[in-house]
């Protein structure tokens, strides 16, 4: 799976932090939004596993932080239901802008009754699909805790969940008050999906009940059996993405993820010549990966370089073979951070007096040791650092063979 950084801004121009899971191949046949929990965001691990579950199955999905949440801008009380929706909506306007239109909106517990609600102003939208919903959007007034504000006057709530405070503004309280979910649900026409937990003791499976009675067809209920609200258990949030994608292909034609066979060897490349100019996707047996060149070189800079992919084998070597050693005599070493540059130099720049002139490839590495180490201990594994494995290959001549093959 391949992941991209994004950054959209809302119609408040705001900037809001989001992440694009594309499939093995990079090739999606269909996009899907992911939208967050009441006071989650886009990192918790049932919004990374369902993304990263829907990906393999074909479907680029981006999963993002609302306004004031994670690490997109503005602030939690700016992020009412209404700007929730906003948000999805600006979501949907830049992957159609940039990708394409998202045919699929998936949303957790709160997050699913925004998706309800975004799906009944996005006409591309196919289907959507909500985890642990509630039936009502002032449902969330059970988590909040009247507080009187001594520097306004006004009265403000103040949410408690998870032993973190957030304040909530009277515009909030009064917009969750007069969403109708089932009037939205009745007139939505488009293919809808609840899943829910029996045992869900935050948002109650009568909840789910609710939502499916006041939907019309084509809708459908799977129960999630003994999942929590928050889907902790990364079995729980891979069925449940299995169950969205199996379900979502009935309303959207999803073709299957087609994967490079590596013909028995570790690991194929493969470059085709009507599609791009240097991309190349490459798989191992469990792993996808994609190469290519900048762009100021002819390139789509849609990967990192092959050079640049050999610096990572080496600062991963690197730190792999550190963390061991440390482990081993029992250091107390917390952070590792390895820094890598590639350059060919004069072999004159590298030695004392005049020479033939030449080559050597030569690789810069850098290291950043965090944790309660003394001087000796971090000089120790300096010299470790040179006892990785693709460090020792770099250094030593290496015999390449080359055959052709039908």
């Amino acid at each position: 799976m391949q992941s991209r950084k994004l950054e959209i801004l809302n119609k408040q121009g705001y900037k809001l932090n989001a992440y694009l899971e594309l499939p093995p191949n990079g090739k999606p046949t269909h996009y899907a939004i992911f939208a967050h929990c009441f006071t989650c965001n886009s990192n918790l691990n049932a919004v990374r596993h369902i993304s990263a579950a829907l990906a393999v199955h074909g479907i680029g999905v981006i999963r993002f932080d609302f306004t004031g949440l994670g690490q997109s801008e503005g602030t939690f009380a700016e992020s009412h239901f209404s700007a929730n929706v906003g948000d999805l909506v600006a979501v949907a306007q830049y992957m159609k802008l940039h990708y394409a239109s998202p045919a699929l909106l998936v949303g957790h517990s709160l997050g699913g009754a925004a998706v309800i609600a975004a799906a009944a102003r996005l006409p591309e939208v196919k289907a959507v699909a909500t985890i642990g919903a509630p039936a009502r959007v002032d449902h969330v007034k059970k988590h909040f805790r009247l507080e009187k504000n001594d520097r306004t006057g006004d009265l403000e709530w103040e949410v408690n969940i998870g032993g973190r405070p957030f304040m909530i503004t009277k515009t909030f309280l009064e917009e969750i008050e007069k969403v109708d979910l089932h009037a939205i649900l009745g007139h939505l026409h488009k293919a809808v999906l609840f899943l829910h937990a029996p045992g869900d003791n935050i948002v109650g499976i009568e909840n789910a009940q609710s939502l499916y009675e006041g939907a019309v067809h084509p809708k459908s209920f799977v129960s999630l059996d003994d999942a929590d609200h928050l889907l902790t258990q990364k079995e729980d949030s891979t069925y449940a993405a299995n169950i969205i994608a199996t379900w979502a292909s009935r309303y959207i034609p999803i073709e299957p993820n087609k994967m490079l066979d590596t013909a028995g060897e570790q690991l194929v490349g493969h470059l085709n010549l009507e599609e791009h100019k240097f991309t190349t996707m490459m798989q191992t047996v469990h792993h996808a990966l994609i190469a290519d060149e900048p762009e100021d070189v002819g390139g789509e800079n849609l990967g990192p370089s092959p050079y640049d992919y050999l610096s990572a084998a080496l600062a991963a070597c690197t730190t792999m073979t550190i963390r061991l050693y440390a482990e081993r005599k029992g250091w107390e070493l917390k952070e590792i951070f390895v820094y890598i540059t590639y350059a060919r130099r004069h072999e004159d720049d590298m030695k004392e007096g005049p020479g033939e002139p030449g080559h050597l490839e030569t690789f810069s590495k850098k290291l950043r040791l965090i944790g309660n180490l003394d001087e000796a201990q971090k000089e120790r594994l300096r010299e470790i650092a040179a006892k990785c494995p693709v460090h020792q290959t770099l250094s030593l001549p290496v015999h390449v063979e080359t055959t052709l093959i039908n």
